[in-house]
């Protein structure tokens, strides 16, 4: 039997199965999320941006350095360059978004290129993404959605996930460059009978998960670059904490407000 995907205003592949999957486990795997020929042109897009100095993204290592090893990232791609900012913006992964989660809607945090470079390279390290954004904790929902423009493996840099994990809340942020054991921040092991589960995923395919979900990213051992576009997308109504962050820096949000505004669009919302 062949899944029926959720029909709403916009198309996306998601389906019933999906959402129950990524409301259990914290994360999800979805095939052919753009078609062979929008792969082609974000390729294009993508590479152009990272090969591009822009004042308004921004790379967060220079090559050599000890996060390059882990990720060659650069932040805020959609503001430098306007192709870019027609996939970040897509109404189709918006929308995936909104349907997984269940909110009523859904703006646009940031995006970032993700190069895991060939040669020296570094596993990402177990982690969870929430602390390190600059929303209080009382605000859940906050995802991401991994869209590979290769295919991914173990030897490249594919994502594993713990099941489950985003049910154990916020802990640690790990430092990525000289990492601790997300593990022992967690009370009584309750992770331990979850085991992680390796996503492989053919180019044109992504993820979803919480920001709560413990991930890790395989080191690249082949010689060539594994290539993404993560984007980061919120319920709206997710309030600032006031910490400092590159994306929130400088735009005049409030503590305790809700995040909003031209640098967080909203994107998708029901009805």
């Amino acid at each position: 039997m062949i899944p029926m995907t959720i029909q709403t205003r916009v198309q996306t592949p998601i389906t019933q199965e999906h959402i129950d999957f990524y409301r259990e486990n914290g994360f999800v795997q979805v095939d052919n999320m753009i078609a062979p020929d929008e792969l082609a042109e974000l390729r294009e897009f993508l590479e152009e941006a990272m090969q591009n100095d822009g004042d308004r993204s921004v790379s967060t290592d220079k090559k050599g350095g000890l996060y390059y090893r882990v990720l060659n990232q650069k932040v805020s791609v959609w503001r430098d360059h306007a192709g870019m900012g027609r996939y970040t913006t897509h109404p189709r992964f918006a929308e995936a978004a909104r349907l997984l989660t269940g909110a009523s809607g859904i703006r646009l945090f940031h995006d970032h290129g993700l190069w895991k470079m060939p040669g020296d390279s570094k596993a990402t390290p177990w982690h969870q993404d929430t602390p390190y954004w600059p929303v209080n904790e009382a605000n859940p929902g906050m995802m991401s959605l991994w869209l590979t423009l290769d295919d991914v493996d173990e030897r490249n840099g594919c994502m594993a996930f713990v099941p489950k994990s985003n049910q154990l809340g916020k802990l640690k942020g790990i430092d990525l460059t000289d990492p601790q054991n997300i593990f022992d921040y967690i009370e009584g092991g309750q992770a331990d009978a979850q085991k992680p589960v390796v996503v492989p995923l053919k180019a044109g395919s992504c993820t979803f998960h919480d920001g709560l979900t413990f991930h890790y990213a395989h080191a690249n051992s082949t010689d060539k670059p594994r290539r993404v576009l993560a984007i980061i997308f919120m319920p709206d109504g997710v309030t600032y904490s006031g910490d400092p962050h590159v994306i929130t820096d400088g735009t005049g949000l409030e503590k305790g407000q809700p995040i909003a505004g031209p640098r967080f669009p909203l994107l998708a919302r029901k009805g």
